[in-house]
């Protein structure tokens, strides 16, 4: 089950999600790159985007205006949606338009691992490589791992801190997975002060002691975190 949050009012950059890209909206141009590997919906705050993604054929529903993240959000169309407990999910960002359907391929395979395993909290994401100039970037969140691929801390700073040369830097992918049953949990832990310091939720999980397992991929996709960021899209479509 693949879901997509998506909220008008967003603060940095409001109605981004509706957005045209190559002649298709945001939200649209990212559901339909994952189409074609589960069914997919929108959870969505407006009226606005639930409509514009029915004329496109893209399944899409209503949910609170209220919620503070995008994982609450799924969460709560998961429970609309009536998903059993075992029930993967997939938060694909709806600012991902260039998302590749292999990388949603590879989380989708390893969060099964994880089931089978039978870990008590599935909760995966992806990274990446990426280099020291990027990693710069305030916008483009990087991440810390352990030995097992675990994130250990996600951050918009440049981490780690390169003091004795040669650091290698990981970008974080935004893409999430859960099995119902961790989402419910996710959203069930208090806040953690440093989600709300950097504004990253999946903090809230390394807080509260909770695993998430991180998958390496290849990808040259890119979320719309800014105006530049829509231009730099547009001109791949012209």
């Amino acid at each position: 089950m693949i879901i997509i949050p998506a909220r008008l009012a967003s603060t940095r950059f409001p109605q981004k999600v509706l957005a045209d890209i190559g002649g298709l909206p945001m939200v649209v141009r990212t559901a339909k790159a994952v189409a074609h590997l589960d069914r997919v919906v929108v959870a969505a705050d407006d009226e606005i985007i639930i409509s514009t993604c029915q004329a496109y054929g893209i399944e899409a529903m209503m949910t609170s205006t209220t919620h503070k993240s995008g994982t609450d959000r799924i969460n709560e169309c998961a429970n609309i949606l009536g998903l059993g407990d075992d029930e993967l999910i997939i938060n694909v960002q709806a600012d991902e338009p260039f998302i590749e359907a292999e990388v949603v391929e590879s989380l989708i395979k390893k969060l099964k691992m994880l089931q089978e395993n039978n870990e008590p909290f599935i909760m995966g994401s992806c990274f990446n490589a990426i280099n020291a100039e990027s990693a710069q970037d305030p916008n483009l969140v990087k991440v810390v791992l352990d030995d097992a691929n675990n994130a250990i801390y996600f951050s918009r700073a440049c981490i780690p801190y390169n003091r004795s040369g040669g650091a290698t830097y990981f970008g974080h992918i935004g893409i999430y997975g859960f099995s119902k049953k961790s989402l419910k949990e996710f959203c069930n832990l208090s806040d953690a002060p440093i989600e709300d310091i950097e504004k990253l939720e999946q903090l809230r999980a390394i807080y509260h002691q909770k695993k998430i397992t991180m998958v390496k991929v290849a990808s040259t996709g890119f979320g719309i975190d800014t105006p530049e960021d829509l231009k730099r899209a547009i001109e791949i479509f012209l």
